[in-house]
């Protein structure tokens, strides 16, 4: 296979990028281009024309065309798996497909160009590889700098350890009432009364005085040294709180934030009940593994009511493995339900969320799953229609601000949406279609959404779900709130949230 060019232009033939892997001049590559548009037949489905010298291959991206110019000798099935490589480049580096964002990429583009192709041939090379190859992202420099940072942390607390250390002295000499020594303009070696400094202005700090050990037993950190010493030094810098990344890996986000607003009029006594899912399905159905981990916390803002006792309601799950704090009276809960500090004379903490109980409930069996999502891609000739439906397997639970992630494959274009129950949105930069239903409750159990897009039926999984929900899933409910003293009730509010750590059919 030789390739001569690989462009990236509009439906007119206008080239808006467009990178030439052997000698050409410009002039050529743009009547080629303005070619190509005049050899397409309308009403065909190809993805190739030729001519006497060269042959045109070409994937169209939304309005645009990626296009590969090569020679007629070239392996066609060589030439449309670098087509497909090129489609997949475009939609990594640009957000929207549009002229002016293939223009603002232009640079990153072209160097990708030029990891796929070398000399008009072929390289070795998958999509990750493009990544990493254009980032040059080096483990080692990161630790190099972490290194340097620690250095001049320690650096500046020598320093300001100093100027502690000559201010301490100049205050001894001064209750003692031995005269200081003061140099400068107009000295001439007598001794004069000694001059206090009563400014609140800092002390001057000290020249620069490297730390007498350095980091590392006095050597330097050295690039391509061992693994060894490395991943040591990496794991010395966590544990000093310093941040180090990862090789080969980013900082990854949870699914979903916590969307949960303050209560209006919070009373002086306040409990907060949050529960966390984690949730594992197959496509095919079946539950893998079902995990919820919640916890009680009692907010007291008023010194008054900090004896108090929590009475919690019998509604709990029977299956739950719930543990109080190792403050709360394990007896009294296990009898009556009710959350109080072993020494009843002993308040409360005051304006801090206090872990008054936590619990845990783990499962697979299917029944227990909140919301169920079948998704069946059929695969035609063009590529698949999907058909994807959610269905509330818990009627007493209300889902708010629900989004369904699915994935989809990249250079294939946006996905034609038939039908849709909720809203849409379909975001090329991460190649992933959000089904968004602000509400899913007994009123509203169901329903399906339709798509058409190229791909198979693997590309679109694993599908990622998130909610949240203001009713907790293990029934944990508060019932009263008494002061200890006087058993006397008292008024209270409550929160309570339930939110997706991760949710996904894999």
């Amino acid at each position: 296979m030789v390739l001569l060019a690989a462009s990236v232009c509009n439906k007119a033939g206008k080239a808006i990028i467009s990178r030439q892997f052997v000698e050409m001049t410009r002039a050529r590559i743009e009547g080629l281009l303005a070619a190509f548009p005049k050899l397409m037949g309308t009403g065909k489905q190809h993805t190739f024309v030729e001519t006497e010298s060269v042959r045109y291959v070409y994937q169209p991206l939304e309005k645009l065309y990626v296009l590969l110019i090569t020679t007629k000798a070239s392996n066609i099935l060589e030439d449309l798996e670098t087509l497909r490589l090129f489609a997949r480049v475009v939609p990594e580096y640009c957000k929207v497909l549009e002229e002016t964002e293939i223009l603002d990429q232009a640079f990153p583009l072209i160097f990708a160009f030029d990891e796929i192709v070398a000399l008009g041939y072929r390289e070795s090379v998958n999509l990750a590889q493009i990544r990493t190859f254009t980032e040059m992202d080096s483990h080692e420099e990161k630790v190099y700098q972490a290194v340097r940072q620690t250095q001049e942390k320690e650096a500046k607390e020598h320093m300001k350890q100093r100027a502690r250390e000559l201010t301490q002295q100049r205050k001894d000499a001064i209750r003692s009432g031995k005269p200081t020594k003061m140099t400068g303009m107009g000295s001439s070696g007598r001794q004069d009364s000694p001059v206090i400094d009563t400014s609140p202005t800092e002390p001057t700090k000290p020249s620069y005085t490297a730390p007498a050990k350095a980091v590392g037993g006095g050597r330097g950190m050295k690039l391509g040294s061992k693994t060894k010493d490395v991943e040591s030094f990496v794991d010395q810098l966590k544990s000093e709180g310093e941040v180090v990344a990862s090789q080969g890996s980013a900082n990854k986000s949870s699914a979903v934030a916590k969307a949960t607003t303050p209560v209006a009029n919070q009373e002086p006594v306040h409990l907060k009940i949050e529960e966390k899912l984690s949730l594992s399905a197959g496509r095919d159905g079946g539950l893998q593994n079902m995990e919820i981990h919640g916890m009680a916390l009692l907010k007291i803002t008023d010194e008054s009511y900090g004896k108090t006792k929590v009475y919690l309601g019998a509604g709990a799950r029977k299956d739950l493995q719930m543990q109080p704090h190792p403050n709360i009276d394990k007896k009294l809960f296990a009898a009556e339900n009710i959350l109080a500090l072993k020494n009843m004379n002993k308040p409360f903490p005051v304006n801090q969320d206090a872990g008054i109980l936590r619990w845990r409930f783990q499962t697979n069996d299917d029944s227990n799953m909140p919301l169920s999502i079948n998704c069946w891609p059929n695969e035609t000739g063009s590529g698949c229609d999907v058909n994807i439906e959610y269905e509330l397997e818990q009627d007493d639970m209300e889902l708010n601000d629900v989004t369904i992630c699915i994935p989809l494959p990249s250079g294939v274009g946006a996905p034609v949406v038939n039908d849709c129950e909720g809203d849409y949105r379909h975001d090329s930069r991460h190649n992933i279609l959000e089904w968004s239903l602000p509400l899913i409750d007994s009123n509203n159990k169901s329903g399906a959404m339709e798509f058409s897009i190229g791909g198979h039926p693997d590309d679109f999984f694993p599908i990622n779900v998130s909610f949240v929900s203001k009713k907790s899933y293990c029934n944990i409910e508060l019932t009263d709130i008494q002061l200890v003293d006087s058993e006397s009730s008292i008024k209270y509010s409550t929160e309570t949230l339930l939110y997706v750590d991760k949710y996904e059919i894999v």
